[in-house]
């Protein structure tokens, strides 16, 4: 009897103290209802990136506060637009791989749709950051109300707000466009960038074209004010920051990687779930003071997380294209269902841990194609760890627009390709 009741006892801690944690792992799920604090959250260190629990271990300046709370929800599940998963079906088989000039690797038969439905070996990795670039977005996203909030170690908080307009001009998977848009000329993106708060800074733009061909890199223009003139900066430029923020030219999109993937290797290093959040109304998420003010991290004002699944990703530039540039690696961890970055680690050229950064893609109707979770509404925050300095995006200051909704956005048509995807449109801005 008495060697019953020990096990009894034993049974009892187990499942008090030491079985819910091991169902957890084993099932890579947390029960609905769960509420995260900085008591227990180690218990759930395996659905957080490196850079979430350096967060929360206060490593560096940038750390969760004691009252720091996660509420944990349902995870919810987005299928592509109709016509993106058609062109998938028909297309996706005529895709290939191929070497290019300084070991860059090239895409050929690619017309819409996912390039890689399925990633497998070889070369998993780089066929998940093909996907990553060429997933569905919108054919375009825009704003005149674009904020970048700003905060230094200090805690001194400064703005800036900009037009955004974002567009695909090739491979576009809306229903209503046409794949090719005609007026492309070999551009398959364009992002365009005009910041108009604070007055000193006014008028300062840049535009930055894609190309078709993944043997051309990337072209940046910046319209420079004082000159009256657009000067072409070179594709070195891609470490520099973006409007004067934490997110260098190589995160400047929604998904954080903003590189032509033909400058990259990428090896896959594993599908952890990983904590996200994709429902949030843009009143909770557009209020910053729904924001832990010393980490700008969400409270549960903003709303629930979920559980995601995903890819990480060990992302490297190939050795011909190393040179010159800022970070020895990116650790990227990509949700695998709607193929956006939920978060990402960056590391200087000596190894070190420089930058760490969330996103948040809320889930939104988009014009034609009903509630899409890629959709161009998110939150998401920059840490520079080594300068002690955070940059904050927010797309509902009011909200982001798509598609024809952008036809006529506060009076102005920002579907005009000519005027906000041509460098010739960089020289109309102060006329």
């Amino acid at each position: 009897m008495k060697a019953t009741v020990r096990w009894m006892v034993l049974v009892a801690i187990l499942l008090a103290f030491g079985l819910p944690n091991r169902a957890v792992a084993q099932e890579g799920t947390i029960p609905v209802g769960t509420v995260i604090t900085m008591q227990n959250w180690q218990q759930y260190q395996q659905f957080m990136p490196h850079g979430m629990q350096e967060l929360a271990k206060g490593t560096y300046f940038w750390k969760l506060p004691p009252d720091f709370q996660l509420v944990v929800g349902p995870t919810h599940h987005y299928a592509p637009p109709v016509t993106f998963q058609q062109y998938t079906e028909k297309y996706s088989g005529l895709v290939k791989i191929g070497d290019g000039p300084g070991g860059k690797h090239l895409l050929t038969g690619y017309v819409a749709g996912w390039p890689f439905p399925n990633p497998t070996e070889p070369m998993k990795g780089w066929k998940i950051l093909v996907n990553l670039w060429y997933g569905y977005t919108p054919k375009i996203l825009c704003t005149p109300h674009a904020h970048l909030y700003f905060q230094d170690r200090y805690h001194n908080s400064t703005s800036e707000a900009f037009i955004e307009v974002y567009q695909k001009l090739d491979h576009i998977g809306d229903a209503g466009f046409p794949i090719t848009d005609p007026a492309s000329n070999g551009v398959q993106y364009s992002e365009y960038l005009q910041i108009t708060q604070p007055e000193q800074a006014r008028y300062t733009a840049q535009l930055t074209l894609y190309y078709d061909d993944f043997a051309k890199d990337e072209d940046l223009f910046l319209f420079v004010p004082a000159l009256r003139r657009s000067l072409r900066l070179s594709s070195a430029a891609r470490c520099s920051p973006i409007i004067g923020s934490d997110y260098s030219q190589d995160e400047a999109k929604p998904t954080l990687f903003n590189c032509t993937p033909s400058r990259f290797d990428a090896t896959y290093l594993g599908s952890p779930p990983l904590l996200g959040m994709t429902v949030s109304d843009p009143v909770n998420y557009g209020n910053i003071n729904n924001f832990y003010p010393q980490v700008l991290m969400p409270t549960p004002a903003v709303g629930k997380w979920e559980v995601r699944p995903t890819y990480e990703l060990d992302v490297r530039r190939i050795p011909s294209q190393q040179s010159g540039y800022c970070y020895s690696k990116k650790i990227l961890w990509i949700d695998s269902e709607i193929y956006s970055t939920l978060w990402e680690d960056l590391y200087d050229v000596t190894g070190k841990l420089w930058k760490t950064a969330y996103v948040e893609p809320i889930a939104t109707e988009v014009n034609g194609e009903g509630i899409q979770g890629s959709s161009g509404h998110l939150y998401s925050v920059m840490y520079d760890i080594q300068g002690d300095h955070l940059s904050m995006y927010n797309s509902s200051d009011p909200p982001v627009k798509t598609n024809q909704d952008c036809a006529n956005y506060d009076g102005e048509n920002y579907m005009n390709t000519s005027r906000y995807a041509t460098v010739s449109a960089l020289s109309e801005i102060m006329r």
